[in-house]
């Protein structure tokens, strides 16, 4: 593994240990495994969790099958709803939506949240490390319980969760602040998720900081941790090998992927399965009406500059500063660290940075990118429902319009995958008002209710629960003061 800003390379089980490179840089594989069309018959004859045996293994070079097979088994066990673990389903002429989230918290953070903590302990032990591991997370919305769930009570580890106070949807922050266990610690951030992720990133590069967590060493469960990204990868090879199975496709048929995307981290790795031997045609980025990302993809500047910030009913995807496409930006530059390390840097200082036109061609290359706003989620999911009986969250919608509009603009008929996130009781009100009169001024639980007696599907009990369950974390601070938070959290104050 290398860092996207020029830092020498490390094992797998170290980056996953430190998260986040000396430098600041994120890191990448020093080179792409490739998956040769046998490989890929041989995943149709599997099950999820050998797929993610045999597709990890190639990324996760200094692990040994045994380790891997121990913490997948672990990972996917009877958490998950569905024995597919990542089922797919047919969502009308030639599309198909990946449902990930099936897992403990009901949104795709847990296909990555339930490994990396067993990922992570064995890197610890890899790398002779006996301190506590206390593990940051800025999350909006979806992969804080995740990770709390993922590292709740695992030992020689805590989990310490930020999230926008304003900035989330009621079960996702019931969902949190109702989380048990010993090791877990839920802040909420007066601000939005811009600047919780921020306050993250100046934790990590904050040497007292570091000194003053005695005993203990720092890492993250966010997807600039590439121990998060790796797991990502699986399904996309496992979507590809069910459409194989069914023979939906042929082998070498190339298939599209629409993802709904915020921090870029689901749809880079899409983009690391493609560049490992993958058969993927367009990459295509679906955003809210924070849409930076499709300026950025369809002029090549990235400009948060004067850009307004939109809370909206995709809080997941209410991000303006995407980390993962610092690692897109090493690959499209030839992995030229310095070259990424002045684009970081004009951000911070700038607020903006442009690419060369090389740059911008190759990745419009595999890109594609578009928007809907709150008007347009709610009339993709009404849609969705009266003419495929499906029914789909907020930020689903989102990548199911934008994959509609892409292909009403270039003609572009391949087979194509929308990738799905979350459950749509994680936004019960939203989706509910989107199918019928019904539920108004009602709160989320309630509206789920009536959702679920509207649609036939199942209310599941990680939501209807939450009302009755105790809030356990109370804690809030300012953007600067999160340092003395987590101090304080932890037990570490100085």
């Amino acid at each position: 593994m290398i860092s996207t800003r020029g830092a020498g390379g490390v094992a797998p089980s170290e980056a996953i240990l430190r998260g986040i490179a000396p430098d600041g840089g994120l890191y990448v594989p020093e080179r792409f495994p490739h998956f040769k069309q046998e490989d890929m018959l041989s995943l149709v004859r599997m099950d999820y969790r050998q797929r993610a045996v045999f597709v990890l293994g190639r990324f996760l070079t200094d692990f040994t099958q045994d380790e891997i097979s121990a913490a997948v088994r672990s990972a996917y066990a009877e958490r998950f709803d569905c024995g597919e673990i990542a089922p797919l389903a047919a969502i009308g002429k030639n599309t198909y939506a990946l449902e990930l989230f099936h897992g403990p918290t009901l949104a795709f953070k847990d296909m990555a949240l339930q490994l990396l903590p067993r990922l992570m302990t064995m890197s610890a032990k890899k790398n002779g490390e006996t301190r506590t591991i206390t593990i940051l997370v800025a999350t909006s919305g979806d992969t804080g319980k995740a990770a709390l769930e993922g590292f709740l009570d695992v030992p020689g580890t805590e989990c310490c969760v930020f999230y926008p106070e304003e900035g989330v949807s009621a079960a996702q922050k019931l969902q949190m602040v109702t989380t048990g266990g010993s090791n877990t610690h839920v802040i909420a951030v007066k601000g939005n998720f811009d600047d919780a992720q921020s306050g993250v990133k100046r934790l990590f590069s904050d040497k007292t900081f570091a000194d003053a967590l005695k005993g203990r060493v720092l890492s993250s469960a966010n997807s600039i941790n590439f121990g998060r990204l790796v797991p990502q990868i699986v399904y996309y090879f496992s979507a590809y090998a069910d459409l194989l199975a069914r023979g939906e496709i042929e082998m070498g048929e190339e298939v599209n992927f629409c993802v709904p995307t915020g921090n870029f981290g689901d749809i880079l790795a899409a983009d690391y399965a493609k560049k490992s031997g993958l058969p993927v045609g367009r990459l295509i980025c679906a955003s809210n009406e924070n849409n930076v990302l499709t300026d950025f993809i369809e002029t090549g500047c990235y400009d948060i500059s004067n850009r307004p910030f939109y809370k909206t009913i995709t809080p997941s995807m209410d991000i303006l500063i995407s980390s993962n496409l610092e690692r897109l930006l090493f690959d499209l530059s030839g992995r030229d660290g310095m070259y990424v390390a002045k684009l970081m840097q004009a951000l911070a200082q700038d607020g903006r940075y442009t690419i060369t036109n090389q740059m911008k061609a190759a990745m419009q290359k595999d890109y594609a990118a578009g928007f809907v706003n709150q008007e347009g989620v709610q009339a993709e999911i009404r849609r969705m429902w009266q003419e495929e009986h499906y029914l789909m969250d907020t930020h689903t919608a989102v990548a199911s319009a934008v994959l509609r509009a892409y292909r009403e603009k270039t003609g572009d008929t391949r087979k194509s995958v929308v990738v799905s996130t979350a459950s749509p009781y994680k936004f019960g009100a939203s989706v509910l008002e989107a199918i019928s009169d019904e539920g108004k001024g009602a709160d989320d639980f309630d509206c789920c209710r009536m959702l679920a007696e509207k649609t036939g599907m199942a209310f599941p009990e990680q939501i209807r629960m939450l009302p009755e369950l105790p809030i356990r974390h109370k804690a809030s601070c300012m953007p600067e003061d999160m340092k003395a938070a987590v101090k304080q959290a932890v037990g570490a104050e100085s």
